[in-house]
């Protein structure tokens, strides 16, 4: 089969998972860069390579290419993860009986600890919205529900008026491949959705609007964020994922269990909360630093 047709077939089951339109894009723009390598590779042109003609020799010439040329870990990670699911498909479709991508190991990425702000900036942060009016009524809500429930962005926008049960506290996510979750709200938040929506007079399902009418959008909060950032004249950029690291740094920092806080968080797998430990390792030295008589030496000269 043509690569060219076995794209298509893979492109079609893939929006039948529901894949974002951003993922789809990403797959077939990294597997044509992929398939453009393998007809040079094979001295063809790139209309008459066959999926059979592929095989592990390529794949591993293909990452050592990139390398050579300086791209990032990541985003070599990036491409052949959507390599594994190409050909994961075809074998699974029984147009290949090999998978060439089985035996090439992933390359090792070096973890970079979030950014999170410390609770006092994040009480700077939730006192910035006004609520005289019904726009920072609802950049209240934005806050409350992005550090209170430490929901992703995409999450927060996508949310309806009947995702949110005020009497009982909880709320309806959509998270990362279409998978739903039930997370607790806080207090602060449940009141500033009252507020919110008592001011509101339309019936729009989202749960959020921008001042035209319409659901908000990911890029509307990030400038409401940065306003709100500046209003308070606070030194570091922040984003909406960064508010989402706080409210997991914040939780261990409170004596959360890991599982729970993956949870929460909608993580699939327990490595990717972890990460936040690191951070909560850092504050436990601080402040055993700062409390511990024995700990309150400032150089080894001290010591008796």
């Amino acid at each position: 089969m043509l690569v060219d047709e076995a794209l298509s077939l893979f492109v079609g089951h893939q929006s039948s998972q529901n894949r974002s339109d951003y993922t789809l894009i990403a797959y077939q723009t990294d597997l044509n860069q992929f398939f453009r390598f393998a007809s040079s590779e094979l001295n063809q042109e790139p209309e008459t390579l066959t999926v059979d003609q592929i095989d592990i020799y390529i794949v591993r010439s293909f990452l050592g290419v990139l390398s050579d040329h300086g791209l990032a870990r990541k985003s070599m990670a990036r491409k052949l993860a959507a390599l594994r699911s190409f050909f994961k498909f075809l074998c699974h479709k029984d147009i290949l009986l090999n998978n060439p991508v089985q035996r090439v190991a992933s390359p090792k990425l070096g973890r970079k600890l979030p950014h999170f702000l410390y609770q006092d900036q994040v009480e700077g942060l939730l006192s910035a919205p006004d609520d005289k009016d019904i726009l920072g009524c609802r950049d209240r809500v934005i806050l409350e529900l992005l550090y209170g429930s430490g929901l992703r962005v995409s999450e927060l926008v996508g949310l309806n008026r009947e995702s949110i049960d005020l009497d009982s506290g909880l709320i309806r996510v959509l998270g990362k491949g279409s998978k739903e979750r039930v997370i607790p709200v806080t207090n602060y938040a449940i009141r500033a959705i009252k507020t919110y929506l008592t001011r509101r007079v339309d019936q729009h399902q989202a749960l959020l609007l921008n001042y035209q009418g319409t659901r908000l959008s990911e890029r509307s909060v990030r400038r409401i964020l940065d306003k709100l950032v500046g209003k308070i004249s606070l030194e570091q950029h922040v984003n909406p994922h960064m508010l989402r690291h706080s409210f997991a740094t914040h939780l261990l920092d409170g004596g959360a269990d890991l599982r729970s806080v993956q949870e929460l968080l909608g993580h699939k797998k327990l490595s990717s909360t972890q990460i936040y430990t690191h951070l909560t390792r850092e504050r436990l030295k601080e402040v055993f630093t700062l409390a511990h008589p024995r700990a309150k030496v400032v150089n080894k000269e001290e010591l008796p």
